[in-house]
C-alpha cells in the first residue's frame, strides 16, 4: 500500500478536504479529521469492506484503541489522531478497483477522489493546486 502514488493522493486528497487545516468540518459539520469523513461515508466503508476491514482492525489495535470499531467510534477517533485518519484515507483508496494514478494523471487523481469521497461540495477547480502538493509532499 506504501507507493509514491498512495501517498500522493492520499495528501492531494487532505489537501482538497481540509487544507490540512480542519480536523472538523467548520462551522458544525460532521465530517472529521483532515481528509473530512462523515461516519456514513469512510468509516463504515473501510469497516465494511472486504479488501480494508482486517487491516483497519490490525491499525486500530496497533494504536491502543480498545473501544469496539464502530463507523461512530473510528469517526470520532480520526477527529484528534492523524495517523488513523491517514490509514483510513489510504485504506478507502484501496477499495477502489483501478490502479492508483501517476505523477503525470491529475485528472484520473480528480476521478479517483471524487469516487471515493463523493464530496457533497466538490471543487474541481482547486483540485490541480492540491495534486502538485500532494506530489510535491510524497
Amino acid at each position: 500500500m506504501d507507493t509514491p502514488e498512495a501517498t500522493a493522493l492520499v495528501l492531494a486528497v487532505g489537501y482538497q478536504e481540509s487544507r490540512f487545516a480542519a480536523r472538523r468540518q467548520w462551522p458544525k459539520g460532521p465530517a472529521r479529521g483532515f481528509w473530512q469523513f462523515e461516519v456514513s461515508g469512510g468509516p463504515r466503508g473501510v469497516i465494511g469492506h472486504e479488501a480494508t476491514r482486517d487491516h483497519l482492525k490490525r491499525a486500530w489495535l496497533s494504536l491502543a484503541y480498545r473501544d469496539v470499531l464502530t463507523p461512530f467510534a473510528l469517526q470520532e477517533a480520526i477527529a484528534h489522531n492523524d495517523t488513523l485518519a491517514f490509514v483510513c484515507a489510504r485504506l478507502l483508496l484501496w477499495t477502489l478497483p483501478e490502479r492508483l494514478p501517476t505523477r503525470d494523471e491529475p485528472k484520473r487523481g480528480l476521478a479517483q477522489y471524487l469516487r471515493a469521497w463523493r464530496p457533497g461540495k466538490p471543487h474541481p477547480e482547486t483540485w490541480d493546486d492540491a495534486w502538485r502538493i500532494g506530489w510535491k509532499t510524497a
